[in-house]
C-alpha cells in the first residue's frame, strides 16, 4: 500500500509532539512494508531515510491548468498577524483578516507564483503557508501515484482535502491535538473551521485518545462510527541507561512542556509551593517556553521559591535526556492534553511520573499516579511520596519499565494498515 502522507514537520526540526508521532508512525509503518510518501513544507536534508520525502518548496505548480481552476476558486486565503504553535498550544492571536474568494484572475502574480519557499516554521504568515501548502498538495497528488491520504493536524488539513479533490482517493485526517485543547473554550473561528472541515472531508477519522475521540463527536458533530482511536507510543521501549549525574544533593522535580494553558504550569508552581513548605530540600524544574513563561518566573518570586525553581528555556536533543535522567519525580498537570508522549520518554529514564487524569496518556499508562490537573493538594501529597518513600518510587519505575513494553509504534501501525484497509474497502 502506498500512503501520500502531510505533515507540518518532521523531526530534527521540529517542536515538539507533534513531528515526534509522526516519526513515530512513518517508522512503525516501514516496519509493515508499507510505502510512505511524506511531504512538509521545508526539508532541512538530515532526515532520516525512512520515507520518499517531498519538500513542498520544491515543487513547481502548473496552475493554468483548467483542473485546478475550480479549487483554487474556493481557495480561501487567510493572513494572521502574530503566532501560532499547533499541538502543543498556541500563543494567542488578537485578528485575523479572512480575505475574499479568489480566483487565479484576480489575485496577483506573486501570490501564486509558480514555486513557493515555505519557512516550516509558526509565525505571522502560517495561514498563507497553510493555504499555499494546499496548492502544492493539488500538484503532488496529480503527479504521484498512490492509494490513500494520511494528513496529520488542521495545518495538513485543507491539503488533505485539495489531494482528495484532485486525486478522488480517500483521506484520513489524524487529529492529534484540536483547538478546544489549545484554547480551552475561547476557540479561534478560523482554526476551528478548518479542523471541522477536515474531519467532515475525511473518509475516516484517527484520534490519539478517546479523550480527544469525545470532543470530536461533541463539539465537532463527527458520527462516532467514523472515528477510531489509535494512542501514540515510543520508540524505544528499553530503559535508558543514564550517564548523567545530578551536580545538586537535592531531589528534583520536573515539568517539561509548553509552558500555556493546556499544559497547566501554574498549578505545577501551586503544588511546588506545597511541598517546599514540608521539605525545603526539594528543586523544581520548568523546562520549556511559552506565552505564560513571564507570568509564572513572577508567581514563583511571589511565592518566594527562586531558590528553589529554575527555568530552563526549551530543550532539545540530548538536554531533555539528561533533564528526565537527573529528575526524580515526573510531573504533567495538563489541563486538557490529547495524548502527551513526555510521561512515556520519563518512564524511559526510569523516573516515576504524575500525569493528569485530563490526558490521553492516562488510558495506556496504567502504572503511573493520576490526578486531576486542579488538585493542587493530591499533586503535592504525591510527589513527596515519591520524593520520600522509596518503596512507592521503586513500585512505579519496575511496573511503568514492563507497561513500556507494550506501547511501541509497530503496534500502532498495525493497527493503522487495517484502518487504512477498511477504508479502501468502503470506498465505491
Amino acid at each position: 500500500m502506498k500512503v501520500l502522507m502531510f505533515g507540518w514537520e518532521f523531526p530534527p526540526h521540529i517542536s515538539g509532539g507533534l513531528g515526534t508521532a509522526c516519526y513515530g508512525l512513518v517508522k512503525g509503518l516501514a516496519h509493515h512494508k508499507q510505502d510512505i510518501i511524506f511531504v512538509v513544507p521545508k526539508l532541512w536534508g538530515d532526515e532520516e531515510p525512512l520515507a520518499d520525502f517531498v519538500n513542498a518548496s520544491d515543487v513547481t505548480i502548473d496552475y493554468r491548468e483548467r483542473r485546478f481552476k475550480k479549487f483554487w476558486k474556493n481557495l480561501t486565503y487567510l493572513e494572521v498577524s502574530s503566532f501560532l504553535v499547533p499541538y502543543l498550544g498556541p500563543e494567542q492571536f488578537k485578528k485575523y483578516t479572512d480575505a475574499s474568494m479568489h480566483d487565479r484572475t484576480d489575485v496577483a502574480e506573486s501570490v501564486f507564483s509558480n514555486k513557493f519557499e515555505f519557512s516550516g516554521k509558526y509565525g505571522k504568515d502560517l495561514m498563507m503557508e497553510v493555504s499555499r501548502y494546499a496548492l502544492v498538495a493539488a500538484q503532488i497528488a496529480k503527479d504521484k501515484e498512490f492509494d490513500i491520504i494520511h494528513a496529520h493536524d488542521w495545518l495538513s488539513f485543507p491539503a488533505g482535502i485539495a489531494a482528495k479533490e484532485i486525486s478522488g482517493k480517500p483521506l484520513i485526517a489524524h487529529v492529534h491535538a484540536t483547538e478546544f485543547d489549545r484554547s480551552g473554550e475561547t476557540v479561534n473561528q478560523v482554526v476551528y473551521d478548518i479542523e471541522r472541515a477536515g474531519m467532515h472531508a475525511a473518509d475516516h477519522v484517527l484520534a490519539v485518545s478517546q479523550l480527544t475521540k469525545n470532543i470530536i463527536v461533541k463539539k465537532y458533530g463527527v458520527p462516532a462510527s467514523k472515528v477510531t482511536v489509535v494512542h501514540n507510543a515510543v520508540l524505544d521501549a528499553s530503559i535508558i541507561k543514564s550517564h548523567y549525574e545530578k551536580k545538586v544533593p537535592e531531589k528534583i522535580v520536573t515539568f517539561l512542556g509548553r509552558i500555556t494553558f493546556q499544559k497547566g504550569p501554574e498549578y505545577f508552581v501551586e503544588a511546588a509551593k506545597k511541598v517546599i513548605e514540608r521539605d525545603p530540600n526539594v528543586r523544581f524544574v520548568m523546562a520549556g517556553n511559552g506565552d505564560l513563561l513571564n507570568r509564572m518566573v513572577d508567581r514563583v518570586a511571589e511565592l518566594r521559591m527562586g531558590t528553589k525553581f529554575h527555568f530552563t528555556g526549551f530543550l532539545k536533543g540530548d538536554d531533555v535526556d539528561h533533564m528526565y535522567a537527573i529528575s526524580d519525580v515526573y510531573v504533567m498537570p495538563s489541563v486538557s492534553e490529547p495524548f502527551g508522549i513526555s510521561p512515556l520518554e520519563a518512564v524511559r529514564h526510569n523516573t516515576p511520573v504524575i500525569i493528569s487524569k485530563q490526558s490521553g496518556v492516562a488510558e495506556v499508562l496504567n502504572n503511573a499516579i493520576k490526578v486531576d490537573f486542579w488538585d493542587i493538594d493530591s499533586m503535592a501529597d504525591a510527589i513527596f511520596a515519591l520524593l520520600h518513600y522509596d518503596g512507592i518510587s521503586r513500585m512505579f519505575k519496575d511496573l511503568g519499565t514492563k507497561e513500556l513494553k507494550k506501547l511501541k509504534w509497530e503496534h500502532v501501525a498495525a493497527k493503522l494498515v487495517k484502518v487504512y484497509s477498511n477504508t479502501l474497502s468502503q470506498k465505491p
